[in-house]
């Protein structure tokens, strides 16, 4: 038993999602604020809401429509999240992690997670796409892991190692297929806190001493979790705002929506790209 979830929750929502749609799904993508507009380029396909899927994480944050997308893109078959659950939403870990169980037992090998990031690094811009090499999970040291609790054994081992989390055959993918598309790509490391708060400005200080590049509020979770259930992982930022170092340019949850509107034609490009080069 894991902290609010199961494994026959997983089989019912997997059950349920077969029945809908007749697509099997071997990659999945979990889109980030103002970035769902990615799911319109998914061909022949089926769309399942959230609120109609049982134990599912709903997403109450503008950007975040709520619903599967099952289709085709770029000849290969995948499940999208247009929107995603959030740790300040009220959910635990484990419920924002289900999503991945349900994905894993779809058929679902490989994971791409977007999300919108602050820069940390004062050479990125807003409108920038980073490659995510690594993260610093600052709300896992504290405890909040979506493992907490009975482990799976059916789907992961107790202890899972984190090394390559982002798997570096994706990545180098992904910059091949940047450069092929004269795509801007910056790499780096992306932080992830609980929010719902923006950070203070010694908040981003101290984030810059640490090493990392970005920082948001997701996609950590929902990637240990995919690790866990051997599910390799491509994640991508999209960098929505400078981090506000000297405490003069505040952060609005509408500056990151607008940025995505940026992002959006880039991510589709690289993920378009990404998704042909490993057919």
């Amino acid at each position: 038993m894991t902290d609010h979830v199961h494994i026959e929750q997983f089989k019912e929502i997997s059950d349920l999602i077969e029945r809908k749609s007749a697509h099997r799904p071997k990659i999945g993508m979990i889109l980030g604020s103002g970035l769902g507009l990615l799911a319109d380029e998914i061909d022949d396909a089926d769309y399942v809401k959230y609120s109609q899927i049982p134990h599912w994480p709903e997403s109450t944050v503008e950007g975040h429509s709520g619903q599967l997308v099952i289709g085709n893109l770029e000849g290969q078959s995948v499940v999208v999240m247009q929107g995603r659950a959030h740790y300040y939403e009220g959910y635990s870990m484990a419920q924002i992690g289900l999503p991945v169980r349900v994905m894993k037992l779809l058929g679902v090998e490989t994971l791409f997670v977007t999300n919108a990031a602050g820069g940390v690094n004062p050479e990125f811009e807003p409108g920038d796409l980073m490659l995510i090499t690594d993260h610093i999970n600052l709300i896992g040291m504290g405890g909040l892991s979506p493992l907490r609790g009975q482990n799976i054994d059916s789907m992961g081992p107790r202890f899972p190692d984190m090394m390559n989390a982002y798997n570096d055959v994706l990545r180098d993918i992904a910059v091949q297929t940047s450069i092929e598309m004269d795509i801007g790509l910056r790499q780096g490391i992306y932080v992830s806190l609980a929010g719902p708060n923006f950070e203070t400005p010694a908040d981003l200080r101290f984030l810059q001493v640490i090493g990392a590049d970005a920082v948001g509020m997701s996609t950590v979770p929902e990637v240990i979790v995919a690790r866990h259930s051997g599910i390799r992982v491509l994640g991508v930022s999209g960098i929505s705002n400078k981090a506000n170092l000297d405490g003069n340019t505040p952060t609005s949850h509408e500056e990151v929506i607008e940025a995505g509107r940026v992002i959006v034609p880039k991510l589709v490009t690289m993920i378009r790209g990404v998704l042909r080069n490993i057919g």
